[in-house]
């Protein structure tokens, strides 16, 4: 049997650090261009400053029950739960929300959106989306970040969306409650009719069980129409302030650092990747 030596299954750098010596000049020259380049381009793109809210989602929608009924389990004090948080999340990527916030501070103008562009909407859209995103927290609270080239309008835009929120959140409670309630009130003046026709005449044994079933019947729906009259009327917040925003000292983007090292090693990537492609790491040193 043939013997294998030590030295059988060991690779040869030789060539490698032949190709790198040969080259080490140009791709110092390389690397330090890029990395000019990168930093003068990092001077040109303007900075952003982040500014936060953050936000619970609250149990609104059970209030009324919470209050009137001495039965209901949950306690409208608690915070929301992730169904709290998934509605909170849909009406904050709501386009209502969007057009409200491009309108109050006049978003089109503030990124230099031509107001004759005919893909106006859209480009104002796609700027609001890259600047403005909303994130569940790990607690199912609702983080809301604003990126900006003003620190001041940063903060304004966040918290006007954590106040914008509780305005459409009211408005979507009130205009369900009072469908709600306008359909209740109906049918309990049917009930209250058919009671009143029931009631006239000498009632027999079984009417007058019907009668009582009935007006059980009623006076559970007038509780539950009263329930929707207070949730319509009521003015609380549909939310909990855990961080209001405030103005930045530090912008967010753009990292320099990572500009100049991504592009500096990306350039000397592309250099190595030429020699090798057109056959300069195989020339034999001269």
């Amino acid at each position: 049997m043939q013997e294998t030596t030590p030295n059988a299954n060991r690779y040869d750098y030789t060539p490698a650090l032949n190709f790198f010596r040969r080259w080490r000049k140009w791709m110092l020259i390389v690397f330090l261009g890029a990395a000019v380049v990168s930093l003068v381009l990092s001077l040109l793109i303007t900075p952003l400053f982040s500014s936060k809210a953050i936000i619970f989602p609250s149990n609104t929608n059970r209030l009324s029950k919470a209050i009137m009924g001495f039965h209901y389990s949950m306690d409208f004090m608690d915070y929301g739960g992730e169904r709290d948080c998934e509605y909170a999340l849909q009406i904050l990527n709501s386009r209502t929300m969007q057009d409200a916030v491009c309108e109050r501070f006049d978003l089109a103008n503030h990124y230099k959106i031509k107001p004759d562009n005919p893909h106006l909407k859209y480009e104002l859209s796609k700027r609001y989306d890259s600047r403005i995103s909303f994130k569940r927290t790990e607690f199912m609270g609702v983080r809301i970040a604003v990126l900006d080239k003003d620190p001041q309008m940063a903060a304004d835009i966040a918290n006007y969306i954590v106040t914008k929120y509780d305005t459409l959140c009211r408005e979507i409670h009130r205009e369900r409650a009072e469908n709600a309630a306008q359909v209740m009130d109906g049918v309990c003046r049917s009930m209250e009719r058919e009671i009143d026709s029931l009631s006239k005449a000498a009632p027999s044994p079984w009417q007058q069980k019907l009668i009582a079933d009935r007006c059980k019947d009623l006076a559970d729906l007038q509780t539950r129409a009263t329930e929707t009259r207070v949730d319509k009327d009521q003015a609380i917040s549909y939310k909990y302030n855990v961080e209001m925003a405030v103005a930045s000292d530090k912008k967010a983007s753009p990292k320099r650092s990572l500009i100049v090292l991504g592009g500096s090693f990306g350039s000397l990537a592309v250099f190595i990747f030429g020699l090798l492609l057109f056959g300069k790491g195989n020339k034999k040193e001269e």
